[in-house]
């Protein structure tokens, strides 16, 4: 009887593992393709906004197989933001900014908010990644003062040994980004801009 109990005991705890690694597996599944689904659903909907690449400090190498990347919406003037600086924490602050195409192509700022932005014809409305609100700038010049965002959109993989290429481009002010930018505020880059030219575009899947 001793032997049959432990035998139970052992064949039970060997179903609760499995389970419990079905149920693990499962879930990982699911928040795979919910990521999934939801870049392919902000590349397939989303209003597309070509971006201009910044220059980037020499000293921030490439890591890998990507391309560090930065933009001139990057840094987003004081002066846009529409109610001010936000009136509470400063920390953890997401910040909606207006886009607007400019006369050479490129989207820019043209407005900010650390509040809701009612949508405007001709315009787009990107979120920031959560970040810690400091300005930039000669403090006794208001106008210069600026805001450094981040978008989700900061890092490009590329083939393995073409990112140094890729990165003196972007120095040399050559590179830009084609993103799409989807209703809930989310960008996904669509395809990397070599001299106005597509070079490498990103599936859906």
């Amino acid at each position: 009887m001793t032997d049959m109990v432990e035998k139970n005991v052992v064949v039970g705890g060997a179903r609760r593992v499995w389970i419990a690694a079905i149920a693990v597996a499962a879930l990982q599944t699911a928040v795979l393709g919910y990521m999934v689904g939801e870049r392919a659903w902000g590349l397939r909907s989303g209003v597309e906004v070509t971006l201009k690449a910044a220059p980037v400090d020499p000293r921030d190498l490439l890591r890998g197989d990507y391309v560090t990347l930065n933009y001139d919406i990057s840094r987003v003037p004081v002066s846009t933001l529409a109610g001010g600086p936000p009136k509470e924490s400063l920390y953890g602050q997401v910040l909606s900014v207006r886009l607007g195409k400019q006369d050479d192509g490129y989207w820019s700022v043209v407005e900010s908010s650390f509040g809701t932005l009612g949508p405007k014809p001709g315009t787009v409305i990107l979120k920031s990644l959560p970040f810690d609100y400091v300005s930039y700038g000669d403090p006794a010049d208001a106008a210069q003062a600026v805001m450094a965002v981040n978008y989700g959109i900061e890092r490009y993989y590329v083939p393995e040994g073409q990112g140094h290429d890729i990165e003196s481009a972007r120095n040399d002010n050559r590179v830009a980004i084609a993103a799409r930018v989807s209703s809930d505020g989310a960008a996904h880059i669509r395809s990397l801009l070599l001299d106005g030219k597509s070079v490498y575009e990103e599936p859906l899947y």
